[in-house]
């Protein structure tokens, strides 16, 4: 399923400190949304703090980038702070991947999500995405090319 050229399904979800995250209320700036398998995983924890020391810096306050997990809130706080991770790490606990299922990267025998990541415009509308295989890592400079054409890196 491609969401590409569509509205991104809203939700609204708690962060890594229980803080609601809304992604409707982040228009105005693009979103990286990354959705994960599980927290303290070793390809999850390379791909989080690449973002971390190689997108964020790239692209500054003009994206918003958020990541996404069936993990509990809990175990995503005690992640993001063992890793070092300040940026949301939202939390789709319950009901459990409904979110990840929203954008079709809900993997029902596994109960995680796979390695999905949707580029989102000012709008609201998913302008890219890529999906990897679990034991497949992102590449990061993705994220800037396609940033970088729709003008905001």
């Amino acid at each position: 399923m491609s969401l590409v050229g569509a509205q991104a399904p809203d939700f609204e979800l708690p962060d890594q400190h229980g803080s609601a995250v809304r992604l409707s209320s982040l228009r105005g700036r693009p979103v990286v949304l990354a959705f994960f398998p599980f927290a303290f995983t070793e390809v999850c924890t390379g791909e989080l703090t690449a973002i971390r020391d190689s997108l964020i810096p790239a692209v500054g306050s003009g994206t918003h980038v958020v990541a996404v997990s069936c993990d509990s809130m809990f175990s995503l706080r005690v992640f993001a702070d063992t890793a070092g991770l300040d940026f949301p790490l939202v939390s789709d606990f319950w009901p459990h991947g409904a979110v990840a299922s929203a954008y079709g990267v809900f993997d029902h025998e596994r109960g995680c999500a796979v390695r999905g990541t949707f580029v989102v415009d000012t709008g609201g509308t998913v302008r890219w995405n890529v999906v990897n295989a679990l034991p497949d890592a992102r590449d990061v400079d993705d994220y800037r090319r396609v940033l970088s054409s729709l003008g905001t890196a």
